[in-house]
């Protein structure tokens, strides 16, 4: 079957730009011109640049054309790539306390004599065990959620609680609003559920709310993906006016509320969640991965009694049950009170850490939260992100752009910086790195 020719005309494109023919930061021909030069109608000429857009090749800036970006590794921010000994990682957050190792040790001995170990090679129930489901509800409820062992579930970390979430509760097609910036892991989860993401502009406190009560009468909107307590990435924690309006806006459109609390913990003294708020169309999701470690996938999803059955089922479709050595380990950490002290740790690690960024790159006017483990870094005025991003891995330093957290386009040129992977004087050295390189960006 012969090949489409904007098929080739895509291949050449792109080939010219992994190989570096066309370097980073060309103006491409505007779509008028490439379809005059190629032969090819103005929309398949649209569908060329489309094409390289998704391949992560291009970016279309409004008024000014549409450029070449620097060509990072793959899965830069999305996926976890296998960096070298020597980079320094500042894309992803693997927050970690002096000692943990010793903890894991005490927890796997303590399970090994336990009286019934037998039952942790059993089948359990797909939501977790009754009393397993109480420990989790009662450290829910000290987050303010008003859960108990018949509205909550565990699953497998986070992650895998906001994709259950989305397949139980969603049908492929639905539109669901989210931040412009947002998680990307919901992004990934939304996409492998075929459902339609669309964007709320951010101001400095929080969503747009006025805009989002305009898409919800514009589009039938099923779900809204919100992180109201230490928004990863912009840091954000929601007033309590703005989580009623938009609960109000909830209520008034029948909307199913995912709250994301992964890293509400970090933020002492918030205001309640919107599990407490409205209960009755919330579905919370957080998990231990961030408050005592990444390996421990353990989470929990607190939601309405009468949508319980529809998570066990897709629990079962997809894991069958949280790991029973896994919820062993979790459950004692939770009732012992080393969750409660290792997310004491964090928080004044985390602050430690941001006042390093304050005095490297303060500066730079970072946007952050005080005990947050990430920065969003806007890129001075004609930097470009791709090409900072690129100039740090030449430096062994991994950052990641915006693109992974942009729910819209055009993706602005910022960078995240994940502050928990390294050592503190690690983490000021490559910091002054990063000042130094958008310093060069900048001349």
């Amino acid at each position: 079957m012969p090949r489409l020719r904007y098929k080739e005309v895509v291949d050449r494109f792109a080939d010219d730009i992994r190989e570096g023919r066309l370097s980073p930061g060309t103006r491409l021909p505007t779509h008028r011109d490439l379809a005059a030069g190629e032969g090819l109608a103005l929309v398949t000429a649209t569908r060329v640049y489309a094409e390289l857009h998704a391949m992560g090749l291009v970016s279309g800036e409004a008024g000014r054309g549409t450029f070449v970006k620097e060509v990072l590794p793959a899965g830069q921010g999305v996926d976890l790539p296998a960096w070298s000994a020597d980079t320094v990682d500042l894309s992803f957050n693997n927050p970690s306390m002096p000692g943990q190792t010793d903890l894991l040790r005490a927890a796997l001995r303590r399970l090994a004599g336990a009286g019934d170990l037998e039952a942790l090679l059993r089948y359990h129930p797909h939501g977790g065990r009754e009393h397993e489901r109480a420990i989790m509800a009662r450290h829910l409820g000290s987050r303010g959620v008003p859960a108990t062992a018949a509205t909550t579930v565990l699953v497998s970390g986070a992650q895998h609680g906001l994709t259950a979430a989305a397949m139980a509760l969603l049908d492929p097609g639905d539109v669901v609003a989210v931040d412009a910036l947002t998680y990307p892991g919901f992004k990934l989860a939304a996409d492998a559920c075929r459902l339609e993401l669309v964007p709320i502009p951010a101001t400095a406190r929080g969503p747009d709310l006025d805009a989002l009560a305009g898409i919800c009468r514009r589009r039938r909107v099923r779900a809204i993906y919100t992180m109201p307590t230490l928004h990863n990435p912009l840091g954000w924690v929601m007033s309590m006016r703005r989580r009623a309006e938009l609960v109000a806006i909830a209520r008034q459109h029948g909307l199913t509320l995912i709250e994301d609390g992964a890293y509400a913990f970090l933020a002492e003294g918030a205001p309640p969640p919107l599990a407490a708020l409205a209960p009755e169309a919330t579905v919370y999701v957080s998990g231990l991965s961030k408050s005592v470690a990444t390996g421990l996938r353990v989470g929990m999803v607190c939601a309405p009694r009468e949508w319980i059955p529809k998570l066990e089922r897709t629990i079962r479709a997809t894991t069958w049950t949280t790991p029973a050595v896994m919820t062993g380990i979790a459950c004692g950490w939770l009732e012992d009170g080393t969750v409660a002290r290792l997310e004491a740790e964090k928080r004044r690690d985390a602050n430690l850490r941001q006042r390093v960024v304050g005095d490297v790159l303060g500066h730079l006017k970072p946007v952050r939260h005080a005990y947050s483990y990430f920065v969003w870094l806007p890129m001075p005025k004609n930097v470009r992100a791709d090409a900072v991003a690129k100039a740090l891995l030449r430096e062994r330093i991994s950052v990641s752009t915006a693109h992974p957290f942009a729910a819209s386009n055009p993706v602005p040129h910022a960078i995240r910086l994940a502050l928990a992977s390294v050592p503190l004087e690690a983490l000021r050295q490559s910091l002054e790195i990063v000042d130094k390189v958008l310093a060069d960006q900048g001349d």
